[in-house]
């Protein structure tokens, strides 16, 4: 019965899209690309692929290096099993049902199996979800959204489980780095309570363990993206309208549509607030939960210190918080909170009372799903984008993701994939993207030479050229440190930097075979012994946890 109610109100809430199709959010383009690159990867044979080449129009960048894994695995997935139509909407339903089952087993540790129904029903359909589903569209979010409860079971819960916890931790990582971010926080948050209550160091120690094993299994993750943020400009990620002040509940700026988004999401914050809070009240006249009810309820003031401006000194200065962007996405937190106190809050009513709660839980998700669809335009559609796709046309690039000492505004479209000029760069080109100055025939910045390329997949370039003087051969490819270049076999490795970014290789007259490849550098190889060691360390302490448990029961 509780994976029925689930299963039918997951369903309730992605009904929608059912009948109007996909929901057009803020990062539905950039989700679908990214699931399209991977799967043409794949029919390439790149397993793990690290390049979007569509990005910054055909030239490229590393966003999978930066991006988790985990939400562009499984969107390319269900893309490839089914269809990218309907690709984002079993995301969404699938993310819901995991969400739902998290969110069961964390309130059931604390609720009988009605009441901690009704928790995962109502996480599935809380505001906050609906609006990341519908009207953001951020679906590596959404998927964290059901790892986080079980990151709260395992902290909590007073038998031993760094185990489990660690596999939580590193889920969270590997899905959505801002949800990491506010999961390692609150698995702090939680520790030092838990210590407090209990007057035992075990939870914190235990939490302790769990990050470092959850940090380790994602290493090969965290660890290039962390490494190689020196080679992009990350900072770009939080300019004016992203900076976490300018998004304080209920804020005001000069970005109308930005002011209109947090509006929306500061409501939704106060409506959770007051609902948990009120969750919190009966829970605590019921006196169930223990030590884990005193810590839930104990996050409910900290979230919201950190939706005004008093909070501004911890954004500043806790490590990594200002990537964040908005105070709101702590919503996540407080929704989990929210509906696990709301499992307690429910303990011994009325079979009644939880048929009210039902339809009033579909109602809301039914009326969030209507409220947060974004209709798509005729450019935002999957047809379109595939339509683009097939051509390679090519997309605007992520400015974050853009090298250093570059402007990816800077790119030209529509360029050929190879073009050979007399100097690396031309600087008597206009700005004219559509002119394209730097290749026109008879353009005295370039040399009528020889060229064929081929591209076994987005990792591995292969070009002839035969040039009758010395110059540059520009590939549409955006230069970045882990490309190895050859030429005849022999490295290059210096190469001129471009306004652009586009690789440049030296080239003297003659006939010649260039060959790019993506190679792993020193920190990817760290991150992939690290994430080996972290696998061994795993099953030697999920087998010592089993024998405990084992002893205990015996």
């Amino acid at each position: 019965m509780p994976a029925l109610l689930i299963t039918c109100t997951a369903l309730i809430a992605a009904c929608v899209l059912f009948v109007r199709g996909n929901s057009c959010g803020h990062d539905f383009d950039f989700h679908l690309l990214s699931w399209m690159e991977v799967a043409r990867a794949w029919h390439a044979g790149l397993l793990y692929p690290h390049w979007v080449q569509d990005a910054n129009y055909g030239a490229g960048e590393p966003r999978l290096i930066f991006y988790p894994p985990a939400s562009w695995l499984l969107g390319a997935l269900l893309g490839v099993v089914t269809s990218w139509h309907a690709a984002p909407v079993l995301f969404m339903l699938l993310a819901l049902l995991i969400a739902g089952g998290s969110m069961y087993l964390l309130a059931r540790e604390w609720a009988p199996a009605e009441a901690a129904t009704f928790a995962a029903c109502l996480y599935v359909a809380n505001p906050y979800a609906m609006f990341v589903a519908y009207e953001r569209s951020a679906f590596g979010e959404l998927l964290a959204a059901a790892w986080l409860p079980l990151m709260v079971l395992f902290a909590l819960r007073r038998s031993a489980s760094v185990a489990p916890l660690g596999l939580s931790v590193a889920a969270l990582w590997l899905t959505n780095s801002p949800a990491a971010v506010i999961g390692s926080y609150l698995l702090a948050v939680l520790a030092l309570g838990m210590w407090i209550t209990e007057g035992r160091p075990w939870p914190a120690l235990r939490a302790a363990g769990g990050m470092a094993l959850g940090l380790g299994l994602a290493a090969f993750y965290i660890v290039p993206a962390a490494f190689e943020q020196r080679w992009v400009q990350i900072e770009r990620a939080i300019n004016p309208g992203m900076r976490v002040e300018d998004s304080f509940l209920f804020a005001h700026t000069a970005n109308a549509f930005h002011d209109q988004v947090l509006r929306t999401a500061s409501w939704i914050l106060i409506l959770e607030f007051a609902g948990a809070s009120f969750m919190a009240y009966l829970a605590w006249r019921k006196r169930v939960g223990g030590s884990a009810r005193i810590v839930l309820t104990a996050m409910l003031p900290v979230i919201l210190l950190l939706q005004f401006p008093v909070s501004e000194a911890i954004w500043r200065h806790a490590p990594h918080m200002k990537f964040l962007q908005f105070p709101w996405r702590w919503l996540v937190a407080l929704s989990v909170a929210g509906c696990a106190l709301a499992g307690m809050a429910v303990v011994r009513q009325a079979r009644w009372r939880v048929l009210v709660a039902g339809i009033l839980i579909a109602a809301m998700a039914i009326s969030g799903a209507l409220l947060f669809f974004q209709p798509c335009d005729d450019e935002d559609a999957v047809t379109a984008q595939l339509a683009g796709f097939g051509k390679g046309q090519g997309t605007e690039g992520t400015d974050e993701y853009t090298p250093v000492g570059v402007d990816n505004a800077a790119v030209q479209q529509h360029l050929p994939l190879v073009r050979v000029l007399r100097a690396a760069q031309d600087d008597t080109a206009d700005d004219t993207p559509a002119d394209n100055p730097e290749w026109r025939a008879g353009d005295p910045g370039s040399i009528a030479a020889q060229v064929d390329s081929r591209r076994p997949n987005g990792e591995h370039w292969i070009v002839s050229v035969a040039t009758p003087q010395t110059g540059y051969a520009v590939l549409r490819l955006m230069d970045y440190p882990s490309w190895r270049v050859t030429v005849d076999g022999q490295p290059v490795n210096s190469r001129p930097l471009r306004e652009d970014g586009l690789m440049a290789v030296p080239m003297n007259a003659g006939s010649h075979v260039v060959e790019v490849r993506w190679a792993a550098t020193r920190d990817v190889v760290a991150g992939r012994a690290v994430s080996t060691i972290a696998l061994l360390a795993l099953a030697v302490v999920a087998m010592r946890e089993r024998k405990g448990r084992g002893h205990r029961r015996v």
